[in-house]
């Protein structure tokens, strides 16, 4: 059911309130934007699917904002961390309780990022035509082809839900999800800090700490302005051009247009803005300097190692249904055998109990690994001397 006034949009909330499941997802443009430009909201329930036009509803999609954060209603994505962040610039709300259906899978035995299709043809047996995967979802009017496609990201989405739902309730792995969930319903999960960027461009660490500085100032600038302008942050200033001004402190803009990729914004406002970013990286007290954390270097004879613990994960993720990756990736185990256990996401929650556990008895020498009529078996220790001894 198309969805293209304030009328038909009230009509269609009366009718989603305090249904038990509700699949939805969203198409948006965000090629030329800062911010994702909302196209269309399509939600599903077991009897009907609404595709709400987001832009001929425009300044009126705050009338979903009680649905979304209804305690009685599961709202299901499928890979919905920007499906999320766009409905909550355009609502307000963020949907809550979620649940992500391609998160799910993982420990369902499906690979990590496994898309809709698959799944929706590997549990229900349907097939899902993406011939309209790339097209612009923001010119009117839409095709009757575009909407078919539009409703059919969600006409099996709750069917999935429920599957894989009742799956993992069985095997005891439902409440595994509740931190993932609990990230993506969280407003400031989708809050980029100004302040904060500069930790995110490439080669940032190459830099000294008062160049740093600089980077961490221009960086605000340009998250601000782009924003401000609703444009890309790469069509300000590009992050190596950033680099390059932050190891060059440029003091006029004369010496700000030397720099590659800056050029001709080094006139007018854009300059004295990036100036004034600089200015204020080169005031920050020497004591206050930023500095990133120099990630160690894993010592080598921790990498074969890793390659004990990788076989291990790999029976333990056969076993248990998971994806591998899931469970740890490789520069997590190598980290994990050099010692680095703190925080690390295999000494926490259920991966700590999956496997964790078993991975720290090896490496701390109280378990011993052998081969088993072809099988790699992990035993106690101590019972092995036990053993022994008799």
């Amino acid at each position: 059911m198309y969805i293209g006034d304030v009328v038909a949009l009230e009509a269609a909330c009366a009718t989603l309130a305090g249904e038990p499941v509700v699949a939805i997802d969203t198409e948006f443009m965000r090629e030329r934007t800062y911010f994702a430009r909302l196209c269309l909201i399509q939600i599903g329930t077991d009897r009907d699917v609404f595709v709400i036009d987001a832009i001929a509803l425009e300044g009126e999609l705050g009338r979903l904002a009680p649905l979304l954060e209804s305690p009685e209603t599961v709202k299901v994505f499928h890979a919905g961390s920007q499906d999320v962040e766009v409905l909550l610039k355009a609502t307000g709300a963020t949907p809550r309780p979620l649940f992500d259906t391609q998160i799910a899978a993982t420990l369902a035995g499906f690979p990590t990022q496994v898309g809709y299709a698959q799944l929706v043809h590997d549990l229900v047996g349907a097939e899902i035509d993406k011939a309209d995967t790339f097209t612009d979802w923001s010119v009117r009017p839409l095709s009757d082809t575009q909407l078919a496609y539009a409703a059919a990201d969600v006409e099996h989405l709750a069917r999935v839900y429920e599957i894989l739902r009742e799956r993992l309730e069985r095997e005891g792995r439902l409440a595994w999800l509740e931190a993932d969930f609990a990230r993506l319903a969280d407003p400031a999960t989708y809050f980029a800090d100004p302040a904060e960027q500069y930790r995110r461009v490439k080669r940032a660490s190459s830099l000294d700490r008062r160049s740093l500085a600089v980077l961490r100032e221009v960086t605000a600038w340009r998250e601000t302005e782009a924003q401000r302008r609703d444009v890309p942050r790469r069509w300000l200033v590009s992050d190596e051009s950033l680099i390059e001004v932050a190891r060059r402190r440029p003091a006029d803009a004369a010496a700000l247009a030397g720099i590659r990729g800056v050029g001709d914004r080094a006139a007018g406002k854009m300059a004295a803005g990036i100036l004034r970013a600089i200015a204020a990286g080169m005031a920050v007290p020497e004591e206050d300097l930023p500095r990133l954390p120099k990630r160690s270097r894993v010592p080598t004879d921790a990498q074969p190692v890793a390659d004990v613990l990788s076989a291990v994960c790999r029976i333990r993720a056969r076993e248990h249904g998971v994806a591998l990756t899931l469970l740890a990736t490789r520069d997590e185990l190598e980290r994990f055998a050099a010692g680095e256990r703190d925080g690390h996401p295999l000494n926490e929650g259920w991966r700590h109990t999956l496997v964790g556990a078993e991975l720290e008895a090896l490496l701390d020498g109280r378990s011993s690994l052998s081969i088993r009529d072809g099988r790699i078996v992990l035993s106690e220790v101590f019972e092995e001397r036990a053993d022994a001894a008799d």
